[in-house]
């Protein structure tokens, strides 16, 4: 019924070009052009817009682009303040499009401890106790990036591979420690921690979650899913005597922080996957003064249905000019992460056979937000990620769209849509979801996904994009940052090539193209914020939101796709990066 039908992901895309017309410098007779403000020349532009798909060289004249061509047409709009960039036979791609990260997160995760390269359990508590060494008694010690699946062995004793606390809570006694997984969906603290937040052998499990015990009944440290809330308030109530101009400072350095390490990566718009009110205000804050590093585009997020009812058409913000923040979505999240067992499934964990997941929020509460979204206009992303819970989630999907037949278009989106039944698979396309993927959580995750859902399971419906594809649903792509390294580079590589970490390879069969991985990283992106009109391709009239890479990853042998580098990122006509 609202079936994204399309013999090209780039079909909106080419109406903008007709309506627009593609200006090309030396006109037909030759006649004179006004200067751009920047010309990129000399190299080899991909457009990712089919009209005219290739160049070698870009005007920009302001914020959009002004045109397309070869280095000689191009010339013509040189003037003599026009600032010209020497390709030297590099290409230029659109900017980079993080289709599911968490900004802030991944701000916050620069001014903790980075737990994403560290080998075994012996090396994190090192680094605890270096970190115990440095602060004041009392003072909590973070940290982020852990995963049990990527150490070299498995640390004992240990309840589902994972340690117990004792060995950390012996290196920081005075100081409350909290490890956050590296998927964000389980966490791990120490006996001052839990002391703190109130946790102990008769705490009960909270809905969605689980405090880990031993086999004497005992907290290992382990808080699953939901669980970490409880230490989480103990966290909230240590940073409860911080001014205003506190809290401020510290979301300035926290954009400030996300935005370089975003544009580093040749990353110029960001899905925030999600915010709530209080955040989106401090966004729109840094918007008026100009100070939003990239842009974008916000999904409501831990607001009760209630409040969204009452306010959400306050925060509802649409792309005006050289806009900075978009909002105009809601994030939902059905279940967790298949890492520490709370992915939603049909069928047990092969190696936690009395456990099929958790869900996190209940069906009819995510029907309520659905039921909101559609009388406000706004897009509904729900994360799921096991088979039954992207069942449900295209089950309620498709319950409120045959309820509301005069809404068309609405692109609502599944976040992740990592293990999908065959069953479900045609449904995405049927229906006009988007299945919002992130290509590196395949490689990332592959050499451990088979303990968790067995071969059979896991060939039939793990990381199914060129199924997706061809069966006309439209999937992005992304790194669910902080969960993973922001960098694009990684996850076309994974998209296209997926190799693991390991060096095995990941039922090569669902692999995309790379001309199909471009794409998801820029228009589908645009296309999943209604944005393909303005951002997502080279296209006269769009933003120019342009990375300059080292080599052509279209081209060069995969196993050199990984040495690709960002030299610009160019956002709005603005060079905000140069390597």
């Amino acid at each position: 019924m609202h079936a994204a039908r399309r013999t090209s992901i780039f079909a909106t895309a080419l109406v903008f070009t007709l309506l627009t017309g593609m200006t090309i410098a030396c006109g037909p007779a030759g006649e004179a052009v006004p200067p751009a403000d920047l010309v990129l020349t000399g190299g080899k532009v991909v457009t990712v817009d089919d009209i005219v798909p290739e160049g070698e060289a870009i005007a920009v004249t302001g914020y959009t682009i002004t045109a397309v061509g070869s280095s000689a047409e191009i010339s013509a709009y040189i003037g003599d303040n026009t600032e010209v960039i020497d390709l030297e036979g590099r290409l230029v791609i659109p900017g980079f499009i993080e289709g599911h990260g968490h900004f802030t997160s991944l701000g916050r995760a620069k001014m903790i401890l980075d737990l994403t390269k560290v080998t075994d359990w012996d090396e994190i508590v090192g680094m605890v106790e270096e970190a115990a060494q440095e602060a004041e008694p009392g003072a909590w010690i973070l940290g982020r990036g852990w995963h049990q699946e990527k150490w070299a062995e498995v640390p004992r004793p240990n309840v589902d591979g994972v340690p117990m606390h004792h060995g950390l809570s012996e290196v920081s006694p005075e100081n409350p420690v909290n490890l956050t997984h590296a998927s964000g969906h389980a966490s791990f603290a120490n006996a001052l921690a839990m002391e703190m937040a109130g946790i102990d052998r008769d705490t009960a499990d909270p809905d969605g979650g689980t405090i880990v015990k031993d086999e004497s009944g005992e907290p290992t440290g382990l808080l699953r899913e939901t669980a970490q809330r409880i230490v989480g308030r103990a966290i909230a109530v240590a940073g409860e005597g911080r001014t205003e101009a506190d809290i401020d400072n510290e979301f300035h350095e926290i954009v400030r922080l996300a935005g370089e390490e975003a544009l580093s990566k040749g990353v110029t718009s960001f899905h925030d996957a999600g915010s709530n009110f209080a955040t989106i205000d401090r966004f729109k804050a840094l918007e008026d003064t100009g100070e939003l590093p990239i842009r974008l585009y916000v999904m409501v997020r831990r607001e009760s249905n209630e409040t969204m009812a009452e306010r959400l058409s306050e925060y509802r913000m649409l792309p005006e000019g050289n806009d900075f923040l978009t909002v105009r979505s809601i994030k939902r999240q059905i279940d967790g992460a298949l890492g520490p067992h709370g992915a939603l499934l049909l069928e047990p964990y092969i190696d936690l056979p009395d456990s099929t997941g958790l869900m996190l929020e209940p069906v009819d509460d995510i029907k309520g937000t659905c039921d909101i979204a559609i009388e406000q206009g706004f897009q509904v992303n729900t994360h799921a990620i096991g088979d039954r819970a992207n069942r449900e989630v295209l089950d309620i999907y498709e319950e409120t769209f045959a309820a509301h037949p005069d809404r068309t278009d609405l692109r609502w989106r599944v976040e992740h849509s990592q293990h999908l039944h065959p069953d479900d698979l045609p449904r995405f396309a049927e229906l006009g979801v988007v299945a919002a993927m992130q290509g590196v959580h395949c490689t990332s995750d592959g050499p451990w996904v088979l303990k968790r859902l067995g071969e059979e399971r896991a060939e039939a419906g793990a990381y199914m994009w060129r199924t997706l594809i061809d069966s006309g649903a439209v999937v992005t792509n992304g790194t669910d940052v902080p969960v993973e390294d922001i960098d694009p580079i990684p996850s076309y590589y994974a998209s296209v090539a997926r190799v693991c970490f390991d060096g095995t390879v990941f039922y090569p069969g669902q692999a995309m193209t790379r001309e199909e991985a471009l794409a998801s990283y820029t228009i589908n992106n645009a296309y999943a914020s209604f944005e393909e009109d303005i951002k997502g391709s080279l296209t006269t009239g769009k933003y120019a939101d342009i990375v300059v890479l080292s080599q052509d990853i279209l081209t060069v042998p995969d196993e050199e796709i990984t040495n690709t580098r960002v030299d610009y990122t160019i956002v709005g006509g603005e060079i905000r990066y140069q390597r």
